[in-house]
């Protein structure tokens, strides 16, 4: 039987772990050579731990990070913890698993969007501005919609990657989700161009939101 230890599980994440497949994501700012398919079939096994999910992630390591967060019971972390364990996921991918599989699920998901869309740190407020993207998708009432594409029309051009690419999607999502502010949403990404030769792979979307914002809506009309 597998050790679900804290140490057993880190040798177990160890042997998973492929030189060429970290090559890769480093690449991209990540630190571990795990595939996420196996990660996550060790997820599926351990089931929900709250606690072990704790430990894995006081690892400090990134493959750890990844599975306590696959294993967490999203509800009970405070929000202070949310709050700590957003300042200290060091690389994308335990960031983004963070916000997407965590802090959306929390009771705390619109104080911490509000306070950290505000945060002098990029990388603080990029979780910020996906949390509000999140909104605008299911739940725009009490935004401020034309204010965030102020915002992002006099700030997304010279924003830090990580940040640029959170308020590009928010304007996507603008666009795609309400017709009345379309036309202004693809001007904005017309004239500020961002990402706009963003290599992409044959059958992927581009992310240059007016290209997005045409194929989604395309889709969804389809």
């Amino acid at each position: 039987m597998a050790d679900t230890t804290v140490t057993g599980l880190l040798a177990e994440l160890a042997a998973l772990e492929d030189p060429k497949m970290r090559a890769v994501n480093e690449k991209h700012g990540d630190d571990h050579g795990v595939n996420l398919g196996q990660l996550r079939a060790i997820a599926k096994r351990l089931k929900t731990q709250q606690d072990l999910a704790r430990e894995l992630w006081d690892t400090d390591d990134s493959a750890a990070r990844l599975l306590a967060l696959l294993i967490c019971r999203p509800r009970a972390f405070d929000r202070a913890e949310l709050d700590a364990m957003l300042r200290a996921s060091r690389t994308p991918k335990v960031h983004d698993w963070l916000v997407n599989y965590v802090v959306k699920k929390s009771p705390h998901a619109e104080e911490l969007r509000v306070a950290w869309f505000a945060d002098p740190d990029p990388v603080i407020a990029s979780a910020g501005w996906a949390l509000t993207t999140e909104r605008v998708a299911k739940k725009p009432e009490g935004l401020d919609l034309d204010g965030l594409l102020d915002t992002i029309e006099a700030e997304m051009k010279d924003a830090p990657d990580r940040l640029q690419w959170a308020m590009n999607h928010c304007l996507a999502q603008i666009g795609i989700d309400h017709v009345g502010l379309r036309p202004r949403a693809i001007d904005i990404g017309e004239r500020l161009e961002v990402l706009k030769d963003y290599p992409t792979p044959p059958n992927c979307t581009s992310p240059f939101a007016p290209i997005w914002i045409a194929e989604i809506v395309r889709r969804q009309q389809g």
